[in-house]
């Protein structure tokens, strides 16, 4: 009897339940295709372009995964991923995401997940963008395509961390390959990129206190010189540059030249030589040249000029003065 009471309770629950109901539909929480307007990371002008982007909010955060331009014949597409974790609860209803610290191990399975077929070689050497240091990998595929692998991690330091302040961190990652462009014009992504998210309050902003002034401004015997003007080592290209211009010139048949060979009826002919012509030691000096016929008036007119001095068996003697004469 008991039994037959609790049951028809239940019913009666179960038809006050769907009569306040409204029977609306909705669509679950998860990710979702925003504008590229709304991207919170920006490639550099110039490229690569922003195809889509897709966002998942969590209870800690925000994930965006940008989808960029791709050029290549390397499997997979070129993107941009970044992750904002902050306080519990900026997203309530949502699951946290868990995170943790960048680790070799981690890194090293995302890179060989990233172009598949290429060989990628982990850079050594030490790098940061103006976001602090990052790290990259990269390789070239058969076809001759090049891929880096670049990942981030922005968080303040330790000391920022002990005053309540600055708890917020951003992970990056970034995956392009091209068939046109260099290792270096990549990686120009990477120094040129733009992050337009921010946290609400200082309490988890991930940059840190802002630094100083320099100690140089204002100060004797510390010269400051502009961009321009060759005084400063000029900057990473940012994008791709255009590819050089290929000037294919027209095959022609390669002419044999003989000591008998004539030179051609229409080859310009040899400028006139200026100067006195200088002979080959090989040929003998000529002596029996005629003079110039503009320079014998010149010689007349001054033997005309000039005074005959006599001899001196002419002075003295009358009779010789008068042979001398004729």
């Amino acid at each position: 009897m008991r039994l037959g009471k609790t049951i028809s309770l239940l019913a009666v629950a179960g038809l006050m339940a769907g009569c306040t109901s409204t029977g609306g539909v909705r669509q679950p929480s998860g990710p979702e295709t925003v504008a590229p307007e709304k991207a919170l990371v920006l490639p550099p002008p110039g490229g690569p372009s922003i195809v889509n982007v897709v966002e998942r909010k969590r209870g800690n955060g925000v994930e965006q995964t940008i989808s960029l331009f791709t050029s290549s014949s390397v499997p997979g597409q070129n993107f941009l991923k970044a992750e904002f974790f902050g306080a519990s609860g900026a997203n309530p209803g949502m699951g946290n995401a868990s995170f943790s610290m960048i680790n070799e191990s981690g890194i090293a399975r995302e890179v060989a997940r990233s172009a598949p077929g290429v060989p990628m070689a982990t850079s050594a050497t030490f790098l940061q963008n103006a976001y602090g240091p990052f790290g990259y990998a990269s390789g070239r595929s058969r076809a001759g395509d090049t891929c880096i692998y670049a990942w981030q991690q922005i968080r303040s330091s330790a000391a920022a961390n002990t005053q309540a302040r600055n708890f917020g961190m951003i992970q990056l990652r970034l995956r392009l390959c091209d068939a046109r462009a260099t290792e270096r014009q990549l990686l120009g992504i990477v120094y040129g990129y733009t992050i337009t998210g921010t946290f609400d309050g200082p309490t988890w902003n991930p940059y840190g206190d802002p630094p100083p002034a320099s100690a140089a401004l204002g100060r004797t015997g510390e010269p400051i010189y502009p961009d321009e003007g060759g005084y400063r080592a000029s900057p990473m290209p940012i994008g791709y540059e255009p590819a050089p211009a290929v000037v294919r010139l027209p095959r022609t048949a390669p002419v044999r030249s003989t000591p008998s060979q004539q030179p051609a009826q229409d080859a310009a002919p040899l400028p006139t030589p200026i100067g006195p012509r200088v002979p080959l030691p090989s040929e003998a000096p000529q002596t029996s040249a005629a003079p110039d016929p503009a320079a014998a008036p010149l010689e007349q007119s001054a033997r005309a000029i000039g005074v005959t001095v006599p001899s001196p068996d002419c002075i003295g003697d009358a009779a010789m003065t008068a042979v001398c004469r004729r």
